[in-house]
């Protein structure tokens, strides 16, 4: 098969496209035949070297598409099925995978491949922002920052329908428009406003319980500055490069703040877990109360160009390779 490999870590063009053998799958796991690939900010994480691999290595967690074979003990599947993963194994940038029979999701109706395979990571990162890290509730204000991307956008729909007012960021009045269409009340293009100024005015003063931050170094200092006393800052991405360290009196000095930086990975510590929210996601696309949008297809072989798109914010919402 065709993948997507790294020999050592940097810009997007230490990514090249290789044959690779696939062995069987081994027990427990079945070989999913790819149709459609997400592209995730974490996958440039682990090419960059922020995210250590060992390496050689293949690159990508998220992708949906047809089982063609059956490890041994594998009973709740069938080859034929489809299906979707969003928590790895590592390696999505291919043709072809072996998983975990306990990682993988089958897909209901109405719901598409490419859809799956670009919510499943997103949409269960939001899933467990808004119901576990900070559950958020009817009448809460909340900010999101970069709202026009992949989980931004899944996220304004989402805290909209839970009963939010969502405040979103972002760099540009297209996107701005964008947001707006997703749930977002009160978007704030940070190239042209002060956020900070901004929350307080939305707010009338009273700042913020939650801020969820996927930007990390760029907008720390902000996000520290728009919440409440006892507000929690929801840290759970780097697209800026990783958060220095700071003196934690400071979160006395703003008002006994609390500081969180989730992975997926501990709210994903069971299968039963996994599936429930991947179960909840499914949910609210069926009903409409969340639409994935896809906006840009690049072929597989176009990796290192997707790469360098998402990481040049050129890019708004989801992001499909295509095998």
């Amino acid at each position: 098969m065709k993948a997507i490999r790294i020999h050592k870590t940097g810009g997007p063009e230490v990514m090249t496209l290789e044959e690779v053998a696939l062995p069987a799958p081994a027990k427990g796991q079945v070989t999913i035949r790819h149709t459609a690939i997400g592209v995730n900010f974490i996958d440039t994480y682990h090419r960059s070297g922020l995210y250590p691999l060992p390496l050689p290595a293949g690159i990508g967690l998220e992708a949906a598409g047809v089982i063609e074979a059956l490890g041994e003990g594998v009973t709740d599947f069938k080859i034929g099925d489809r299906v979707a993963y969003g928590s790895g194994p590592l390696g999505a940038y291919s043709e072809y995978s072996n998983a975990p029979a306990e990682r993988i999701v089958k897909l209901p109706e109405g719901v598409s491949d490419e859809q799956a395979a670009v919510m499943m990571l997103k949409g269960i990162t939001a899933q467990y922002l808004l119901h576990a890290t900070y559950k958020v509730a009817k009448g809460d204000t909340i900010l999101f920052h970069a709202a026009a991307g992949g989980v931004g956008l899944i996220v304004g729909q989402w805290a909209k329908h839970l009963g939010a007012t969502v405040i979103g960021t972002v760099g540009s009045e297209e996107k701005a428009k964008l947001a707006r269409a997703h749930g977002y009340d009160h978007v704030i293009n940070y190239s042209t406003e002060n956020v900070v100024e901004r929350v307080i005015e939305i707010t009338g003063g009273k700042k913020l319980p939650v801020v969820y931050d996927g930007v990390g170094k760029d907008t720390f200092a902000m996000s520290i500055d728009c919440l409440a006393p006892r507000g929690l800052l929801v840290s759970f991405g780097n697209a800026s490069g990783p958060v220095p360290p700071f003196d934690l009196s400071i979160l006395n000095g703003k008002g006994s703040l609390y500081v969180t930086r989730p992975s997926m990975v501990h709210y994903l510590l069971t299968p039963e877990e996994f599936r429930m929210r991947a179960a909840d996601v499914f949910d609210v696309v069926a009903r409409g109360i969340v639409s994935v949008e896809i906006n840009q297809h690049y072929p597989l072989a176009d990796a290192v160009r997707a790469h360098q798109d998402l990481e040049g914010r050129k890019t708004t919402g989801a992001t499909v390779l295509v095998p």
